[in-house]
């Protein structure tokens, strides 16, 4: 199933009912009063987060979303039914925004969370509710107010706990696939990754999600390459497994250039993303001799004051050690 994650739609709350204008006819009563009852409100618009979606594939096909209108006000004081409310489900991380202002309207970040997005048209009164001493016999009643017209933008921010980033071709794809059950395409050349996938790590009874996010280049907070579309993936993340590819490199300097590059990007992005807990890989090294391996990862380690851990997923290499980091570095949160 294709991963859609932006989509325009256009709701609409249903029409409060007419207020009715009638009289009260019966037999051996000659000037009955007015008896014309209300018309019923129209139907709310509410968005619902839900764990059972975790795309906006199902919006692709319909564009218009619209509520029950009330019934109209009739006779013999009977008012017009309410309409029914339209409750649209979308998945957990969903951000409903304002098309014309880009203003947000929900923020949808937990299971079974439901906004009031908009409000139904109040039913018209009826003639009823218009006698007094001075006009016992009101031939006019209010119709019932339109319903909100809204034209919006929905936007879906994964919710996944680690997301893996690095240059395209880094071997994320790879890694992913071979620590869960997600079948990414994977080939030998740049942005083969062209959307988000997800994967569920299983680790002894305990599990969590990670997100393979399309290739970064530089400048890529600016637009370019895959542009920004899927750095705001990241955002919301708990931590990083940052990925990068050495078996091409000339020598270290080439190596962590790649590395600055991503973290420049995740900085101009939101500084907020490098204050998140970072995991780095130096991928692919079964191409590698392992002096070349240490030379690389030496002096990874000296830049950065942390440990780098040398990783092939073709080779199974460090995999299952990886993916006891991030459960551990997953569990410094509960610990808080």
């Amino acid at each position: 199933m294709r991963f859609i994650d932006e989509v325009s739609i256009t709701i609409i709350s249903g029409n409060g009912g007419n207020g009715s204008v009638s009289f009260r006819r019966e037999k051996f009563i000659a000037k009955g009063g007015p008896d014309g009852g209300d018309g019923g409100n129209g139907g709310d618009v509410y968005f619902q987060a839900t764990s059972d979606l975790n795309t906006l594939v199902n919006f692709r096909g319909r564009r218009t979303y619209k509520a029950q209108s009330g019934g109209d006000g009739a006779g013999r004081q009977r008012h017009g039914s309410f309409g029914e409310d339209l409750i649209i489900r979308v998945p957990i991380g969903t951000i409903v925004r304002q098309a014309d202002t880009n203003e947000i309207v929900a923020d949808l970040a937990e299971n079974e969370q439901k906004i009031l997005v908009a409000q139904g048209g109040r039913g018209g009164l009826g003639n009823l509710n218009f006698k007094s001493s001075i006009n016992q016999a009101p031939r006019y009643a209010k119709d019932g107010k339109l319903g909100q017209t809204l034209e919006l933008d929905l936007e879906l921010k994964l919710l996944a706990d680690i997301a893996l980033v690095g240059m395209p071709n880094a071997g994320k794809s790879t890694f992913i696939s071979v620590i869960s059950e997600a079948k990414p395409k994977i080939a030998d050349y740049p942005f083969t990754t062209l959307e988000p996938n997800l994967g569920v790590v299983v680790l002894g009874e305990k599990s969590f999600v990670v997100a393979d996010i399309p290739g970064l280049i530089e400048d890529a907070s600016e637009g370019k390459g895959l542009g920004i579309k899927f750095l705001k993936h990241i955002e919301r993340t708990k931590c990083f497994v940052h990925l990068v590819d050495v078996s091409w490199c000339l020598n270290e300097f080439e190596a962590f250039e790649q590395y600055v590059t991503i973290r420049s990007e995740l900085e101009k992005f939101n500084p907020a993303m490098l204050e998140k807990r970072e995991i780095i890989c130096l991928t692919k090294v079964d191409a590698m001799t392992q002096e070349e391996i240490k030379k690389f990862k030496t002096f990874f380690e000296e830049q950065l004051g942390k440990n780098v851990l040398e990783l092939s997923s073709v080779a199974g290499y460090n995999t299952e050690k990886l993916k006891s980091l991030m459960l551990q570095s997953l569990e410094i949160d509960k610990e808080k």
